[in-house]
């Protein structure tokens, strides 16, 4: 029987790993196909932002790299598992839905 994740979140940005921080908190072992690479680093678009200014707990500011390496290293902490590949392909037409790198085939219960 093939191994079945629990959840697979597509993308690394903001919302992605916040998605991967509860997901992992409740033990849902989240798989996450990171995407969007710019500069060798993951995280979409706030890797190519300078100054975030409008983020609660850094009255300073932050700069974009530096705040997706921190929400980064609190997913995995909490057993985020992530590659860094894009997604090709997914299929919602029946369960366990599949999604498609270049690389791999993962079938998992939900997507984010």
């Amino acid at each position: 029987m093939a191994d079945i994740k629990d959840l697979v979140i597509i993308g690394s940005g903001p919302a992605g790993h916040t998605a991967a921080i509860y997901a992992a908190r409740a033990n849902l072992k989240p798989f996450m196909f990171e995407g969007y690479v710019v500069g060798g680093s993951a995280g979409g678009q706030l890797t190519t932002t300078t100054d975030v200014e409008n983020y609660p707990g850094f009255p300073e500011g932050i700069q974009g790299p530096e705040l997706m390496q921190l929400f980064r290293k609190q997913a995995e902490r909490f057993g985020t598992e992530m590659v860094g590949e894009d997604v090709t392909e997914v299929d919602f037409s029946k369960r366990p839905f599949t999604i498609k790198s270049e690389q791999r085939e993962v079938q998992a219960k939900a997507v984010i």
